[in-house]
């Protein structure tokens, strides 16, 4: 083979085998919990965004959250009581949940977590789906552990059967949260292979 041959296999190779990634999968995740439960701050360290100047979310937002393995497309909803009650009317479509709580509020506000938490594993558009629950806020002095937050919120009893994750979080780890965010796409890939969706 000429040496203009061997340039020619090269260069054909080099186009051949490079071509782009495959495509990652995507999945459409829903993203509740209370005003000032960290929401928007911990999905805009996920995206490498700024976080100095976080307002409560209005309404709704959805960022696309590249991951190494899949992009999950998070709808991030308003936590205030006015929006709470519209929560229901954005469920539909999504493939997982995140839950977000401070794990240090007041007993007043956890109790309300906890209502919120509850009605939404039972809610018939999302109790079969996998959840992420992140007792946010680990860093402050005020904090419960994950194990009381689990037996607080009932968790065992009420999750049975489901898919869950149960998990600290902190702004400032985000390798942790990371973590978290790779079971939960861990639990949607699963959840694809037995709904056949490959």
């Amino acid at each position: 083979m000429g040496p203009t041959n061997v340039y020619f296999m090269k260069c054909f190779r080099t186009l051949c085998c490079k071509g782009p990634p495959p495509p990652r999968p995507e999945y459409d995740v829903v993203c509740i919990g209370l005003t000032g439960s960290g929401k928007t701050s911990l999905l805009s360290r996920l995206c490498s965004e700024a976080t100095d100047n976080i307002v409560p979310t209005t309404g709704f937002s959805i960022k696309a959250v590249p991951f190494q393995n899949a992009i999950l497309n998070v709808k991030e909803l308003g936590g205030a009581d006015s929006i709470k009650k519209y929560w229901s009317r954005y469920y539909q479509g999504s493939q997982g949940v995140v839950f977000v709580l401070d794990s240090a509020s007041s007993e007043e506000d956890l109790e309300v977590a906890r209502t919120e938490l509850h009605s939404a594993l039972q809610h018939p558009q999302l109790c079969t789906l996998p959840f992420l629950i992140l007792a946010n806020h680990q860093d402050k002095p005020a904090a419960r552990s994950v194990q009381e937050i689990k037996k607080y919120f009932e968790l065992e009893p009420l999750a049975r059967g489901k898919s869950w994750i149960l998990e600290g979080s902190t702004v400032d780890n985000m390798t942790a949260v990371k973590e978290s965010f790779a079971q939960l796409i861990h639990l949607l890939e699963e959840k694809d292979q037995e709904t056949g969706r490959i």
